[in-house]
């Protein structure tokens, strides 16, 4: 197993951690969360660098890269909505997009057909990861001046998705077109 691979599964090693990091109360948990999941964020960067610098780019780093983020994100989301911090209805929107796409990507590879990430999906993950940041440091430092910036940041991050899942598919129209 080549690096790039070794890392993506160090991340989705990180996810449990996290999530008992964020969810169970223990001396500086909170920022124990936050650190486990910009490590894992960063490495997501990392082990992609890797892999095309290097073309170490394989089928298992394809698949499980992607999962690996989506696993990440929706965990934070998932665990956001029990403790009341983000409601369901953005994270029901983001996990359906993450269903729809990844569906789609299926559906195409089947054709032969690679569906590469666009800029509105790489600007999804940006939003998403800087939304989630913001709200594991509770909207620090923007709660100083009393600005929900990790809210509005939310809004954001789910009208991106909503708005990058509907490009990929008008985008990929021709997949459903020899269904």
């Amino acid at each position: 197993m080549n690096l790039p691979n070794k890392i993506t599964l160090v991340r989705m090693i990180m996810i449990p951690f996290f999530i008992a990091a964020l969810l169970i109360e223990f001396p500086y948990h909170q920022p124990l969360a936050a650190a486990l999941f910009i490590i894992a964020a960063l490495t997501d960067s990392l082990d992609g660098y890797l892999a095309r610098s290097r073309n170490l780019v394989t089928d298992f780093g394809k698949f499980m890269d992607p999962l690996a983020d989506k696993l990440l994100v929706c965990s934070a989301l998932i665990c956001f909505v029990q403790l009341g911090s983000v409601p369901a209805w953005m994270v029901i929107i983001i996990i359906a997009r993450e269903f729809a796409i990844t569906g789609l990507r299926s559906l195409a590879a089947a054709d032969g057909i690679i569906i590469a990430a666009s800029k509105w999906g790489k600007a999804k993950t940006i939003s998403q990861m800087i939304a989630i940041i913001l709200m594991l440091f509770n909207n620090w430092p923007f709660s100083l001046i009393n600005i929900p910036v990790a809210t509005i940041m939310m809004y954001i991050a789910t009208l991106l998705t909503l708005y990058s899942g509907i490009d990929y598919l008008i985008l990929n129209k021709k997949v459903f077109r020899s269904m």
